[in-house]
């Protein structure tokens, strides 16, 4: 009852391609394909451009300078 059968699914697609027609339907898809496959591609982008890559560097950096803090304050308590 609360189901959406195949016919209906039919049915509401050849409405769809009656109203629309076949050619703006199929340049609709490869217009969503190649939206889809630029924002994957910004994405990606972004992420390199956001600097990830250099986040061990930062923290590394950050670890070696506070260990010669700590071997500074080590020699002058010698």
């Amino acid at each position: 009852m609360g189901g959406i059968s195949i016919w209906q699914l039919l049915i509401v697609v050849a409405i769809i391609v009656l109203l629309f027609g076949t050619k703006k339907l199929r340049t609709l898809g490869s217009d969503l394909g190649e939206s889809v496959k630029g924002f994957k591609k910004a994405m990606s982008d972004e992420k390199k451009d956001a600097g990830f890559d250099n986040v061990e560097k930062v923290e590394v950096k950050e670890r070696v300078s506070t260990e010669q803090q700590t071997v500074v304050k080590d020699k002058e308590q010698v």
